[in-house]
């Protein structure tokens, strides 16, 4: 059981309770507009190729015969300023397990744990189950999703999680169609099931200048979480600046936001996550 990995981050504060370990998965369904990891989109390595501080001294272009450079047309080792590397890296759940296993003592101390993100873990299924079962009493599991899976995946994979951070973006289904690229009614089927388990959760609305931040769709997540616990994601105006990097051009929203608070007295039980 492989499963594709594009980063993972030590000392993280931001996805979860306490200090975190936090994976992030390649490959993701959707395609939201503003979506600040690109890199994370393929479910396929990659080249990450930055820009600024590039020499064009042509090193890179010269045919090498390491393998992992086969494909790309590139010497990821060579550039004299490190601008080169392959983004996705396969693991085995055992190996990836032993790893974060390593990281215990210090997790455990700070009322942390580990937790999936992406890109879209629930695209691995398969092998999120195996790493989550490998863990599971032995580490506090976090996972960071759409929802947007089949259900029978999004339960059997949040059944082994100790907390669920999971977003709700969009409550219209045309407006959701049109800036995510998928239907919203899996994703509030699977959001149904997470109110009802018993799993401590959060639902998570980025606040998207003029798309998720209207006072329409704020009032109808509102009305679906009810008395769930949700926070309010400010938008990051930087979003937009790794797509070059690997060759895809960001459509998002260029302006800055503004400062505006939405209002929350329509949720019963809310919190904006200062930046």
């Amino acid at each position: 059981m492989k499963g594709l990995i594009f980063d993972i981050k030590q000392f993280s504060v931001n996805d979860g309770e306490g200090i975190r370990e936090t994976v992030f998965f390649k490959g993701c369904p959707l395609r939201c507009i503003w979506c600040h990891n690109p890199e994370g989109l393929l479910p396929s390595p990659e080249l990450y190729e930055r820009r600024e501080g590039c020499l064009s001294c042509g090193l890179c272009r010269v045919p090498c015969e390491h393998e992992e450079c086969r494909g790309y047309g590139r010497c990821l080792h060579i550039c004299p300023q490190n601008l080169l590397r392959e983004v996705g890296r396969y693991y085995e759940a055992e190996e990836l397990a032993e790893r974060l296993l390593s990281q215990k003592a210090f997790l455990d101390a700070t009322g942390g744990g580990v937790t999936l993100s992406g890109g879209e873990p629930l695209l691995q299924a398969d092998f999120c189950t195996a790493l989550l079962s490998l863990l599971k009493g032995r580490l506090h599991l976090a996972i960071e999703t759409s929802g947007y899976a089949p259900h029978a995946d999004f339960v059997r994979v949040i059944s082994l999680c100790d907390f669920v951070m999971m977003d709700l973006k969009l409550m219209d289904e045309e407006a959701h169609r049109r800036y995510t690229g998928v239907s919203n009614q899996s994703i509030l089927e699977n959001a149904r099931w997470l109110k009802e388990s018993g799993i401590p959760f959060v639902f998570r609305t980025p606040l998207i200048p003029g798309i998720t931040d209207t006072e329409e769709n704020l009032s109808s997540i509102a009305a679906f979480a009810g008395n769930s616990p949700v926070e309010l994601l400010p938008y990051n105006p930087l979003a937009g600046a790794k797509y070059a990097s690997v060759h895809r051009t960001y459509t998002g929203p260029s302006e800055k936001a503004d400062g505006r608070i939405p209002e929350l007295s329509v949720f019963e039980n809310v919190r904006l996550r200062k930046k």
